[in-house]
């Protein structure tokens, strides 16, 4: 009777997963143009270190097979994936596999590609119809192999629910952090404050004065239009250190409690884990009111 053992490598080379025959599963025998695609979530330091690491790997590996010509690395870092509308690195990617510049795209897994899973299977379809292939590294998927859609639906319906229930964690997160009176802000467009030692808002003194003539020049009878006109012809710079004023900004300062000495907290909230839609908060979610918080820079009778 025929045995057939099958003796495993014990010195296979770092990259040998990919399979020595990529030939195989693309639509001609030459060599393949590729590219890889590299994607962090966050910019802490051990994630940018795996995001290098990533880069420099592909780059090696794709530059030593004879049978692949190396395009491009596409990054994207600080990014979730939870949708592609805003990874610019994935979109050019996918618009020059589009424009036949690729036969094969390298990923390290199907997370790193899309958590949404209508997003993916929309994008690997699109490449399949070029003529673009996938491979994902971790789960060892072929998207031109026949189960390979079945296999990336299963996988980016787990990538999906990891991001339900993390987005789920982080909310419980923030709703507790909210009951115990803590918040941060987006200092870099608060004008008047700046993050203090004690993670609280603290006076900046230059720029508390400028909340002041706003309130004063609206308590004058000055509308939004006009106060933003003056402060605009008086050369003082927007919240965001622009030279010309929106009335909205005017607006926004009007009417933020902040400026009281107290901080009201989840004004809006995201609708959806996917698209990170946001909503104004009429009561579908508590909200909760921090009073006396910080100093204040306008008295809250005013």
């Amino acid at each position: 009777m025929l045995n057939v053992q099958v003796i495993p490598a014990k010195n296979a080379e770092k990259g040998s997963e990919f399979c020595s025959e990529l030939g195989v599963h693309g639509l001609h025998s030459g060599r393949r143009r590729t590219a890889a695609y590299a994607r962090v979530s966050t910019e802490k330091d051990e994630q940018l270190g795996s995001y290098e690491a990533q880069i420099s790997y592909y780059t090696e590996y794709i530059k030593s097979r004879e049978d692949l010509e190396l395009v491009g690395i596409y990054t994207d870092a600080g990014i979730s994936a939870v949708n592609t509308k805003r990874r610019d690195g994935f979109n050019q990617m996918v618009e020059d596999a589009l424009d036949g510049k690729l036969d094969l795209i390298l990923t390290k897994s199907v997370s790193r590609f899309a958590r949404n899973t209508v997003d993916s299977l929309t994008t690997i379809r699109k490449l399949k119809e070029k003529g673009v292939e996938v491979f994902f590294e971790k789960e060892g998927i072929w998207t031109f192999d026949g189960n390979g859609e079945l296999l990336i639906t299963i996988m980016s319906s787990l990538a999906q629910e990891e991001s339900r229930n993390i987005s789920e964690n982080v909310r419980w997160s923030n709703t507790k952090r909210m009951q115990d009176g803590k918040f941060s802000l987006p200092w870099s467009s608060v004008l008047g404050y700046e993050k203090g030692a004690d993670g609280l808002p603290k006076i900046v003194t230059e720029e508390a004065e400028t909340v002041r003539l706003i309130y004063q020049l609206f308590m004058g009878g000055m509308t939004y239009y006009h106060i933003a006109k003056h402060l605009t012809n008086a050369g003082i710079p927007t919240p965001t250190g622009k030279k010309v004023w929106k009335y909205m900004s005017v607006v926004n300062i009007l009417k933020n409690e902040l400026y009281s000495g107290s901080k009201l907290l989840q004004k809006s909230f995201s609708t959806d884990y996917l698209t990170k839609t946001r909503k104004q908060n009429n009561g579908e979610l508590p909200k909760f009111y921090i009073e006396n918080s910080h100093e204040a820079i306008i008295l809250p009778d005013e």
